[in-house]
């Protein structure tokens, strides 16, 4: 099973330049979380920052029990272990063909015997799709199948964290949902805990069980993707749309003079190619594993999880969530509420409004049974 994963006033700078300052917020064993935000918002810094690649000036970074910005470097070479990374352009050798890429970290890692590591990459491969292709060099494949091989790669040492940057880039739309249900379908095999950096809005509003949001040097919010999905904050439903209208600038942030321009110019009739008001607006399903594959235990513990805290949650995520719940059979006429100590809000998390108590959940997901 994943390990949970808790950062606490995490601040990161290069030079007088500041990254982000005071993140806080916890992915939760087993679960599949994504980060959001535009460009140059510290995304992929916040990835390495996790696996110890660069070190924040304050805060914590918790990896099964164990800070590693506090940690011996023996100790945090055994941590490193429990990751596998997926990086944007897949990072693969152009020298080896698939699969000495793939068994690199066996035969450096482990003392595992060539019969053993055969057996291990030839399992992984299947597992990406990619049985057939092993003798094939990166640069007789196909971007899509780069990313594939870059995640069995990923996959071979059994990892309880995957962290994926950018899975969709170089990639059509098409290869990007395949490669985001082999997330999924992983996620199910080994309930690993995953977070994805990601810009893709049809993927982070469908994959993910969690979802969260750098900005201006902060995270916006985080937890479930209800709630930063049913947000009427500014800049999130700016980058949700993908519109002009918004905080988000071609720098990070607008000025009040632009942005006033660029209202006006809506309300005189200029299309700026976003989409309408009503589109993309609410939660859409969740992804699913492909039919045949183990139940999620993420999805279980989240379930549970979510119900714990619900009336925590904006009345507008509470209801996503409900009706999310309801359309998959989870209602049964029955109506729960949260028990008594329900978990604190998530980071960014505003008070639902008084009256929004009552949760309408199934009497299971309130409970403590598995």
């Amino acid at each position: 099973m994943g390990v949970e994963v808790s950062v606490e006033g995490l601040t990161k700078s290069f030079g007088s330049q500041k990254i982000w300052e005071d993140v806080t917020f916890t992915l939760p064993d087993g679960e599949v979380s994504a980060l959001l935000g535009p460009s140059g918002t510290g995304k992929s810094v916040f990835l390495k920052s996790l696996i110890g690649l660069l070190r924040p000036e304050q805060g914590k970074i918790i990896i099964d029990g164990t800070d590693i910005l506090q940690c011996t470097a023996k100790e945090l070479y055994e941590i490193r272990k429990l990751f596998g990374v997926l990086f944007q352009d897949g990072a693969l050798f152009g020298s080896m063909d698939l699969y000495d890429n793939v068994a690199f970290p066996l035969r450096e890692h482990t003392r595992k015997s060539e019969s053993e590591v055969r057996d291990i990459v030839m399992e992984k491969l299947e597992l990406t799709g990619l049985t057939g292709a092993e003798g094939k060099l990166p640069g007789e494949i196909s971007g899509g199948m780069r990313k594939r091989a870059g995640l069995a790669r990923a996959l071979v040492l059994d990892p309880e964290i995957i962290l994926v940057d950018e899975p969709d880039s170089g990639l059509d739309p098409v290869r990007t949902t395949y490669l985001a249900q082999s997330l999924i379908d992983i996620n199910a095999q080994i309930d690993a805990t995953i977070l994805i950096v990601t810009h893709n809005i049809n993927l982070a509003r469908t994959v993910p069980d969690n979802l969260g949001m750098l900005y201006r040097k902060n995270l916006v919010m985080f937890g479930p993707r209800e709630m930063l999905l049913t947000s009427e904050e500014p800049s999130v439903r700016q980058f949700l749309r993908g519109s002009k209208l918004g905080p988000i600038g071609m720098s990070e942030e607008k000025d009040d003079a632009q942005m006033r321009a660029e209202m006006a110019e809506a309300e005189a009739g200029h299309n700026d190619g976003s989409p309408g008001g009503d589109e993309l607006l609410g939660v859409p399903p969740q992804m699913q594993p492909t039919p045949g594959s183990p139940v999620r235990q993420g999805e279980l513990r989240r379930e549970k999880r979510v119900a714990e805290m619900l009336d925590t949650l904006p009345a507008s995520a509470q209801k996503a969530i409900r009706e999310e719940w309801s359309a998959r059979g989870h209602g049964n006429g029955a109506v729960a509420t949260a028990p008594a100590g329900a978990h604190a809000a998530p980071a960014g998390a505003h008070a639902a409004p008084e009256g929004a108590g009552d949760s309408g959940l199934d009497e299971h997901y309130g409970s403590d049974e598995g």
